[in-house]
């Protein structure tokens, strides 16, 4: 046999060793040389025990963490992985409760999620994870758009697109004319994806639904500069499930047995300031829109809008709008 052709099956037993030991090994299951041999005769090569020990020894010189288990159940098995299983897990659940994401895209990312893993820890993951029956998004093209934005947030580019909403028939209507702005991040807010971008026909950052942009296209412009006053955490503090708006200063008093709460909301660089043996005070900016009340709403009496009036007075109309309806 030629030279270079033992080289070439030499290569390419080692691999299917390393891709063996990747899918059929872990601390709970062990695998033997003579399991490796089979393998290697199912993918056509025929190698003995030396050539197979051989092979270990290699990869163990190239930095994969194969661990060898003498006694009665002797054997080897890959310790060492890009992740760990409890990693994939967390990765599979995000991307299972990801409603920006279609179920069948969901799926397909947690089969790659559960090669990662030996197809018994794969198994593992399967069963702990559901898909089904959760909202996800329609938009087949999602992974496009957030590819393209990404593109021009990284090349600092501006970038135009079609933007819909859907009617009580779940059809899509478009906005009357193509978006252009310049995009500054993507968040993942409530397991769905929002672009926060400068759009010049408002004069403000706006944020925008990814799996309603459609059409993206990356444009040979520059993007506008941040406004000198756009601060990524204040921006998402003040913005209350990513409903764009202008922000307000808005003092508030809180029972004391919200204070995990208000921590948790705003960040513990927020100022309280004792207001009564059972209250406290602080003053944040925020986007006063529906979102941000219907927050205030579920903590009943154990928090007052104390400034500015403006505020007070429509939080007070929608509650008593509320009532009107339901009464």
């Amino acid at each position: 046999m030629p030279q270079n052709t033992i080289g070439t099956l030499n290569k390419t037993r080692i691999l299917c060793v390393l891709r063996y030991l990747k899918t059929h090994s872990d601390e709970e299951h062990i695998v033997t040389t003579a399991d490796i041999e089979n393998e290697l005769e199912r993918c056509g090569i025929s190698a003995g025990r030396k050539a197979v020990y051989e092979d270990i020894e290699a990869l163990r010189l190239f930095g994969a963490d194969i661990v060898s288990r003498k006694g009665k159940y002797a054997g080897y098995f890959l310790a060492q992985r890009e992740f760990e299983l409890p990693e994939l897990k967390l990765l599979a659940d995000t991307v299972s409760s990801s409603k920006f994401l279609t179920e069948k895209k969901s799926l397909s990312l947690i089969k790659k999620i559960e090669s990662l893993a030996s197809v018994y820890q794969g198994r593992e993951i399967q069963g702990q994870i559901y898909v089904a029956d959760r909202p996800h998004s329609i938009n087949e093209k999602i992974y496009i758009t957030i590819d393209v934005i990404q593109r021009a947030i990284s090349e600092n580019k501006k970038i135009s697109f079609k933007y819909f909403d859907y009617n009580i028939s779940k059809k899509k209507i478009y906005r009357e004319d193509r978006r252009v702005c310049s995009p500054y991040v993507l968040i993942c807010d409530n397991s769905n994806y929002y672009l926060a971008a400068y759009y010049e026909k408002y004069s403000r950052v706006v944020n925008f639904r990814a799996d309603r942009i459609e059409a993206v296209q990356l444009l040979d412009v520059p993007a506008d500069p941040k406004p000198p006053d756009f601060e990524l955490s204040s921006y998402l503090t003040s913005s209350f499930s990513m409903f764009s708006g202008e922000s307000v200063s808005v003092k508030l008093s809180f029972d004391n047995s919200l204070i995990n709460v208000v921590l948790d909301r705003f960040g513990m660089d927020v100022m309280i300031v004792p207001e009564s043996e059972e209250s406290f005070t602080i003053n944040v900016s925020i986007n006063p829109q529906a979102p941000f009340y219907g927050w205030l709403f579920q903590f009943g009496g154990k928090v007052k809008i104390l400034s500015p009036e403006s505020v007070k007075e429509e939080y007070n109309a929608m509650l008593k709008n509320a009532l009107e309806q339901n009464g």
